[in-house]
Formats: C-alpha cells, sequence, structure tokens
C-alpha cells in the first residue's frame, strides 16, 4: 500500500494515513532524537500497530519534507525528532544520551555560501554535526 497519491502538479501528495499521524504524534511526545527501531518498538510498547518498515518509510518522508531533524550516530545510524524550528539550525548532541540543542549559528552558514561562491558553486547546502558529553551525563561519569 502507497503512502502516496498523484498531486495535479505531478509531485506526489502524502497520505495522512493513522500510521502518519501514530509516528508523528509519538515524535512530538518526546524531547530528543531517537533511532527508527527505537521509535517502533515505543509505539509498540503504547499499544500502537505500525511495522518497522512503514516506521522507516514515514521517517524518510518527514525528513525529505523538512518535518523532522536527522542526524547520524557515532556508529552511523540514522536517529529522527520533530523539528523544532523551521530554518536551517544545526545542534549539539550528547553523544551518550542523545539529549540535543538547536543551534543558530548565522556566520556559519554566510561561511559556507562565500566558500560556494568561491569555488564557483551553486545552491550550497551543507551538515554540521557537533557532539559532546552533557553535564547530565557527565556527572554521571564522576
Amino acid at each position: 500500500m502507497s503512502t502516496t497519491a498523484p498531486k495535479n502538479d505531478g509531485k506526489p501528495e502524502v497520505r495522512n494515513t493513522k500510521q502518519r499521524r501514530t509516528v508523528i504524534a509519538t515524535l512530538e511526545s518526546l524531547k530528543d532524537f531517537i533511532s527508527a527501531q527505537e521509535l517502533h518498538q515505543l509505539m509498540g510498547s503504547r499499544g500502537e500497530s505500525v511495522s518497522l518498515a512503514t516506521t522507516y518509510r514515514i521517517l524518510q518522508s518527514l525528513a525529505d519534507a523538512g518535518e523532522v531533524d536527522v542526524l547520524k550516530t557515532a556508529e552511523g545510524e540514522a536517529i529522527y525528532r520533530q523539528c523544532l524550528v523551521e530554518h536551517h539550525h544545526h545542534h549539539l548532541l550528547c553523544r551518550s544520551c542523545g539529549a540535543a540543542v538547536e543551534l543558530d549559528v548565522p556566520d556559519l552558514e554566510e561561511w559556507a555560501q562565500k566558500v560556494g561562491e568561491q569555488h564557483s558553486f551553486a545552491q550550497i547546502e551543507h551538515v554540521i554535526e557537533v557532539t559532546g558529553i552533557c553535564s547530565d551525563c557527565q556527572r554521571k561519569l564522576r
């Protein structure tokens, strides 16, 4: 069963299925990033029925639409969180517990644009991940 239907402009339109609403509602209830597998397990523990494959497809659709933030862990696993900021931004992510802080770094945006222009590149995009250990996890390590 497809989650998209053709739109008049030729682009797929995302259907608002029960599974999609469940994934979105579950993400809205969370503060920190979560993997697709952890999200699937959490929904199951809450009595929701969304397959793991559907969870992955919905998360990818939400990421493509800019509705969720996606980061890669040190192990290369994608983790997701409802996008709290509507403009391009970055995160400071705890490598231990996954806590995240939104970063707004306008100088970085200007620098990326300038570097692209210096090398005759257009449509500049970038991904920057800043990681560390949050104060709560530091206390636990002591």
